[in-house]
């Protein structure tokens, strides 16, 4: 067996050899041929350094604003660049190699511990016996415990006592599985709860690494139901939904098979923007005004527009809204995304604008990158009213004929349901959004098989739903508004297998080469689509009386659960 050791030690030295430095005096210093005392030098060339640093920084800013080209330096300016270099080879010079050393130093010693552990490991691993099958789990508190090596249960030990910190196994070992599995084995023994159930093996953890999910112990398994096909803008589409509600995928199919009899829905995208709103604050109410009328100024946009366009080459700075409250000011800053939901990519824009405005109003003060008038993961009126993400309107003319056999309702009843209902209810329970039977169900469960955001169906699931009837009261008109869909088809959970098989399946995985934005916005109106077909289904469902009838048929289960294994 091969096996790494460490290099043997140096010899010592004899004691009648000679040695270089006698020991009676102390070895000399690289700071005694400094004509300065050390802390003296080294103040030098920090208040150099920063000092040269902010002059050049300060003017390139003028040459910016004068558009005179950076290549183009005075003397002046040659000599701090000389300066700036000059005190940063000291500084690195002093501080850089005794960081590199102690680092390296203390590399090679966890290096060395691992070896021993490993030596260790392979000596004990071959005394044993081949191990036997574990037993089943018994009670639901019972712990099994799933390490392969010696090594792994040393490191279980380390991470329960606190000397190695949960979060760090997979930046320490390297195998994101195998760092799920010891930090899943010991936060049952800590807890002393079995995760029995929840399943470990089976699934990318290197796909979540610092993008998805911190200090992952499993996979929680969704199933993923098909509504369709949804005939919508002439196309059809399977409708993936990841619920564990009975009932909801089969009343949506219900409502796609209605809309498709019927020739299908039509949908209309109003607006396309993302926002972020930062909040600021001033000294006065007045001097947080003056920021005010300069952001709304017609005449700054395209300065504006400039600096915020550099985040990213999909970032379009669309509009920018101010409120005022006091001496604080939210700025609603609202761009086009392509086809990410965008919220990384408007925030480092609204960066970019933050900084560029600190030369003309040097005593703001940024409070906040998100002042909350966004507004995100939050019922809010400015999202009702104004939009965020995409705003889509899809609509269908249900046939009379298709109402009766399919739906098993009337047109005059689900007109009156749905006033008294989705209209005049809601606003008696002062609905922000809600004025609609379920469209949350529809948006989340599409959310999650795609990798959206779920806690965005807040915002995403504001739908007014109206129905009245057409063609001499024969004939249903029914739609669906949704001002604030947010979605996106890269970036974040979209990346997943999983869900980026649901997202191939719509025709929207990635992004789109040909238009950028447009596989986003056509995965808002399938969203639109859906929700339509999920209202039309459900609202018939309880103008026939048939809601209770059906959940207790498809929505409740006999088996013991608690048996279940994964």
């Amino acid at each position: 067996m091969d096996v790494r050791r460490r290099p043997p030690k140096p010899p010592r030295v004899a004691e009648d050899e000679p040695r270089t430095v006698s020991s009676s005096s102390p070895p000399p210093k690289a700071s005694d041929a400094l004509p300065l005392p050390l802390y003296l030098t080294n103040a030098i060339f920090f208040t150099l350094f920063f000092s040269v640093a902010y002059y050049l920084l300060h003017r390139w800013r003028d040459k910016i604003r004068s558009s005179t080209p950076l290549h183009v330096v005075t003397l002046s300016e040659i000599a701090a660049i000389v300066s700036l270099i000059a005190s940063f080879i000291y500084l690195l010079g002093f501080f850089g190699i005794d960081f590199v050393q102690s680092f390296i130093t203390r590399a090679s010693n966890d290096a060395w511990d691992l070896d021993d552990e490993a030596v260790n490991a392979a000596a004990i691993i071959a005394a044993r016996p081949s191990p036997t099958p574990m037993p089943k789990l018994v009670a639901p508190e019972q712990i099994i415990t799933a390490l392969s090596t010696v090594e792994d249960e040393d490191i279980v030990k380390s991470v329960v006592d606190g000397s190695i910190p949960s979060y760090s196994l997979e930046s320490k070992l390297g195998d994101c599985k195998r760092a799920a599995l010891i930090r899943r084995e010991a936060l049952q023994r800590v807890t002393g709860r079995s995760l029995q159930g929840l399943p470990l093996d089976g699934f990318d953890y290197e796909s979540v690494l610092g993008q998805c999910c911190e200090m992952p112990v499993g996979y929680v398994q969704i199933p993923v139901g098909i509504a369709g096909p949804l005939l919508l803008d002439g196309f059809e589409y399977s409708v993936p939904m990841a619920t564990t509600e009975g009932c909801l995928v089969a009343s949506t199919n219900r409502g796609c098979k209605a809309i498709y009899a019927s020739g299908g829905a039509v949908s209309t995208l109003l607006r396309d923007g993302m926002t972020r709103a930062p909040v600021v604050r001033f000294s006065t109410a007045k001097r947080a005004s003056e920021l005010k009328f300069f952001l709304e100024d017609p005449n700054n946009f395209d300065t504006l527009a400039v600096v915020f366009n550099r985040s990213s080459r999909f970032a379009r700075l669309q509009s920018i809204r101010c409120s005022l409250a006091g001496k604080n000011l939210y700025i609603r800053f609202c761009c086009s995304t392509g086809d990410a939901m965008g919220m990384n990519m408007v925030s480092k824009g609204v960066q970019n604008v933050l900084e560029f405005l600190q030369s003309d109003f040097p005593d703001v003060d940024v409070i906040g990158i998100s002042g909350n008038f966004c507004s995100d993961k939050k019922p809010a009126a400015v999202n009702w009213i104004e939009g965020r993400g995409k705003s889509v309107v899809c609509e269908a003319i249900i046939k009379e004929e298709v109402v009766k056999k399919v739906l098993k309702t009337s047109v005059a009843s689900l007109v009156e349901l749905n006033m008294l209902k989705n209209l005049t209810g809601s606003a008696i329970a002062g609905a922000l959004g809600g004025f609609n039977a379920h469209a949350a169900n529809i948006v989340s469960a599409i959310y999650i098989a795609t990798g959206q955001d779920p806690a965005q169906n807040v915002e995403s699931s504001h739908c007014i739903t109206m129905m009245e009837g057409v063609n001499d009261g024969k004939d249903l008109h029914v739609s669906v508004t949704m001002p604030s869909i947010e979605v996106g088809t890269v970036g974040g959970g979209t990346q997943l297998a999983s869900q980026s098989a649901c997202l191939n399946l719509l025709g929207v995985k990635g992004a789109s080469k040909e238009s950028p934005g447009s596989n986003s916005r056509l995965l808002a109106t399938i969203v639109a689509g859906s929700v339509l077909a999920g209202e039309l289904s459900l609202m018939s469902a309880i103008a026939a009386g048939q809601l209770v009838k059906s959940h207790m048929k498809y929505n409740r289960s006999s088996r013991d659960m608690t048996k279940a294994t994964s």
